[in-house]
């Protein structure tokens, strides 16, 4: 878009340079319009390498743009005659100063072409004293397009966000097949072979069993079952914590979708997922966990609850400072980069409790 701009503010400026020097003879002072002419150009590569260089100053150039137009259109009064401006001479930019309008609605969007817009059309009104039909007509020529300008800005914005999007969801789809070809293919055979041959043992060697087979459908929903991404590049959360249900582990979630961004859904369920491997682990064989999904409206919450064997507050401390940063990585820094909460408490014997909350923005 800022191409575009810069392309067209090179075009109006041929065309101001040849009426210009067409009318050299007609003007009060004609060394004058060689002067703004100048000024004009020297203006145009100004801006266009600034433009280029200074994404964050944009608004402040956008800004100057309309200024320097402004007093490029008053200062047709000072180059040209009387007569001739009374008779319907253009002004000496011509359209070139609707370039800085442009500049105005690439930058700010439709409100700031529309105040780029007004800007310029007072100054030609200032600078004719009077408002003809043909001022009139290019008066609302700049408005439209100002306000076209800034909503074709915008749109190509939202154009830009969802191809990138598409893009990134494909490249995670196609890493996600890879993965699930290399996992079915290793992983998943080996745990369904634990889970057989446990099985036929008994004893001890079936308790095996069942978390190899807890772990198998884990991973095989993980792998074959992840949802795609719905309205807006949202998710539906229930649609990625329910296939943690199975066993002595009991999902409850809301009758109602709970959409959230695909990767805040992603890390809700990840740290969820992780919360409940950290239970098959370390809370005992005969353990129980729920998990509970809550919309809060502003927020959304995930609570991960075991009846397990507990431990001391203190052990999670002593864990990171021994390097061991399961929790603080695969839980709370999950949760944290996404920008919501996390928190853990257990009590030796009374099970633990994983707390986890994204807001909603």
């Amino acid at each position: 878009m800022w191409r575009a701009v810069g392309v067209f503010r090179l075009v109006t400026l041929v065309y101001a340079g040849v009426l210009i020097f067409g009318n050299y003879g007609r003007y009060a002072h004609p060394a004058g319009g060689i002067l703004v002419l100048g000024i004009m150009a020297g203006w145009s590569a100004t801006t266009t390498v600034a433009y280029a260089r200074s994404p964050e100053r944009r608004a402040w150039l956008a800004a100057a743009d309309v200024v320097v137009a402004v007093l490029i259109v008053i200062g047709t009064r000072w180059v040209e005659t009387a007569a001739r401006i009374d008779h319907g001479a253009a002004t000496l930019p011509v359209s070139w100063a609707a370039a800085s309008v442009l500049a105005c609605a690439v930058a700010g969007g439709p409100w700031a072409g529309l105040a780029g817009a007004a800007a310029v059309s007072a100054a030609d009104v200032l600078e004719r004293r009077a408002l003809p039909q043909n001022t009139f007509n290019g008066i609302v020529l700049l408005l439209i397009a100002g306000i076209v300008g800034g909503h074709v800005v915008r749109l190509v914005l939202r154009a830009e966000t969802a191809a990138d999007r598409a893009v990134r969801l494909e490249a995670a789809t196609a890493e996600r097949e890879r993965l699930a070809r290399d996992i079915h293919d290793s992983v998943l055979q080996v745990l369904a072979l634990v889970g057989m041959r446990g099985r036929e043992l008994g004893g001890e060697a079936a308790d095996l069993a069942r978390l190899a087979a807890e772990q198998e459908k884990a991973l095989r929903s993980l792998v074959t079952g992840a949802p795609s991404p719905g309205r807006d590049g949202q998710v539906d959360l229930r649609t990625l914590l329910e296939p943690l249900a199975g066993g002595r582990i009991t999902v409850s979630c809301p009758g109602d979708a709970v959409w959230l961004p695909y990767a805040t859904a992603e890390a809700l369920a990840a740290a969820a997922g992780e919360a409940l491997g950290n239970a098959r682990r370390h809370a005992g064989v005969d353990a129980r966990a729920w998990v509970l999904l809550e919309d809060e409206g502003g927020a959304v919450t995930v609570t991960v609850r075991d009846d397990g064997t507990g431990f001391a507050a203190s052990r999670l401390a002593q864990a990171v400072e021994a390097g061991r940063i399961g929790v603080a990585q695969s839980i709370v820094g999950r949760i944290h980069e996404v920008g919501g909460e996390a928190d853990v408490i257990s009590t030796p014997g009374k099970g633990t409790e994983v707390g986890l909350r994204v807001p909603r923005d």
